[in-house]
């Protein structure tokens, strides 16, 4: 039987592709074994699709105001269907229009596409800078450890929705420095998962044998160690894209978020929130918008967290 030695660099190479592959194909069959996660996949497939083509399903700019391009046309009215009975010498609107006398179907698609994009930059943002200033505390501990995780416990001690609130009301209402404020107050929260994972993993056999072989801080850092830090880091970052997306929106209510006439679900809730008698309509239609939005992505985030949690998976295992 050949030796480890003896095998060639290529093949160890393929063998180390094929377990990888192996990996991921075990952990994929684990999140469709989720019931949640498949109907959190369901519900953003349909949200991204309808966010995609928003262009070519949209009757009507999302900002194009309809005041004299159409007879008839009047502003908060209410939806109108032809197939349901709607007059047809009406304009057809699906969703009405709003008190700018826009299409709020038009707005509400295009909305989509902008709260999804406000979610995966927000995040990634706040991941990637929150992993970088987690593994530096945690893998050189001492000094940086304690100035870095002190400044995040700064963070931390602050109401998280009113620190936002503050950051803009410093940098200027827009949703640019909106999704900038939700990222710094978001970050933390990354900065202590991964350096916990860091912490637990970096003194272990392997961690200890790639120093004995003459690795590399680095390479132990980004080769041995962050790999064992990704699953609860995916968790944390599904979970990340509702909350920002949900509180992105709330800074936009408020008015320091997307401004006019940006389609946000947030900023259209805002404008039209003292209709909810006169016209409801505009108030429920966004606002069930983000509500199912965020669910989605908190159902896929439960059922990343039950697929990848390894005590989950080895219980489940047992019983069966």
């Amino acid at each position: 039987m050949a030796s480890v030695a003896q095998i060639p660099d290529d093949n160890i190479a393929d063998i180390q592709d094929y377990k990888a592959n192996s990996l991921w194909r075990l952990t994929l069959r684990r999140i469709l074994r989720q019931r949640s996660a498949i109907v959190g996949i369901s519900i953003l497939a349909v949200i991204a699709f309808l966010a995609i083509f928003a262009p070519v399903i949209a009757p009507f700019d999302p900002t194009d105001v309809l005041i004299g391009k159409e007879e008839g046309i009047r502003k908060r009215q209410p939806p109108c269907i032809h197939l349901l009975g709607c007059d047809e010498n009406q304009p057809q609107h699906l969703l009405g229009t709003d008190g700018n006398v826009r299409d709020v179907f038009s707005r509400m698609l295009y909305g989509a596409r902008v709260s999804l994009q406000i979610g995966f930059i927000v995040v990634t943002v706040a991941a990637v800078s929150g992993t970088l200033l987690g593994a530096l505390a945690g893998y050189v501990g001492g000094t940086i450890d304690n100035i870095i995780m002190r400044i995040m416990d700064i963070f931390l001690a602050f109401p998280f929705l009113l620190l936002a609130i503050s950051i803009v009301f410093v940098l200027g209402p827009g949703l640019t420095n909106a999704m900038l404020a939700i990222s710094i107050v978001s970050m933390p929260g990354y900065a202590r998962v991964v350096r916990a994972a860091v912490l637990s993993i970096r003194e272990t056999d392997y961690v200890e044998a790639s120093r004995a072989m003459g690795a590399s801080h680095f390479q132990i850092l980004i080769k041995r160690i962050l790999p064992n830090a990704v699953p609860p880091l995916i968790v944390l970052a599904t979970l990340g894209v509702a909350t920002a997306i949900l509180d992105t929106a709330a800074l936009s209510f408020l008015g320091l978020g997307a401004q006019p006439p940006t389609p946000e679900w947030g900023t259209m809730l805002g404008s039209e929130r003292n209709q909810l008698f006169s016209a409801p309509h505009l108030v429920f239609v966004p606002g069930i918008a983000i509500s199912i939005t965020v669910l989605a992505f908190n159902l896929l985030g439960d059922g990343l967290r039950d697929a990848l949690d390894p005590r989950l998976v080895n219980a489940g295992r047992d019983k069966g």
